[in-house]
């Protein structure tokens, strides 16, 4: 009984002692780096506001929420896309493009839609996604009030 506790102790000291080699490699990140600078490095290239696979991705998600949940309508296209606001939150976030714009829905309705294209945030990071929410049908309020905190 003594024999196998000791070699229990000895295995967990063994490592315990490898995890702290391995930690002591490893390189501390501070808060105050800059994104760049980090371990994962952002370069801050996402695509423009209106570039088709952002729409399209846009399109993609809303059309799938709303048959999914809410009913009949969806995308039909868009129009007086702006960039709103690059990197609003400061160099030390990651890269965010945030954009606004006008959604034009089958009902014939005209709503304005907030959305940010963001590095790295996609599919196991890979690549970009969109983060969205058109006024007026926020209805679980994620982003209340009015789609706001959608915006920077």
């Amino acid at each position: 009984m003594r024999r196998a506790l000791l070699r229990t102790a000895l295995v967990s000291l063994a490592c315990l002692t490898a995890f702290a080699a391995d930690a002591t490699g490893r390189r501390y990140v501070h808060p105050a780096d800059r994104a760049e600078e980090r371990i994962i490095p952002y370069s801050g290239n996402v695509p423009a506001c209106e570039d088709p696979a952002v729409l399209d991705e846009l399109t993609s998600w809303f059309n799938s929420r709303e048959e999914k949940f809410w009913g009949p309508l969806r995308a039909v296209t868009y129009d007086r896309i702006a960039q709103i606001g690059f990197r609003s939150w400061g160099d030390d976030f990651i890269p965010r493009r945030f954009c606004s714009g006008r959604i034009l829905l089958n009902d014939g309705s005209f709503h304005r839609v907030d959305y940010s294209v963001r590095e790295r945030l996609g599919l196991f990071g890979w690549t970009w996604n969109v983060n969205w929410c058109v006024s007026g049908l926020d209805r679980n309020r994620a982003y209340a009030p009015d789609c706001q905190m959608a915006r920077p």
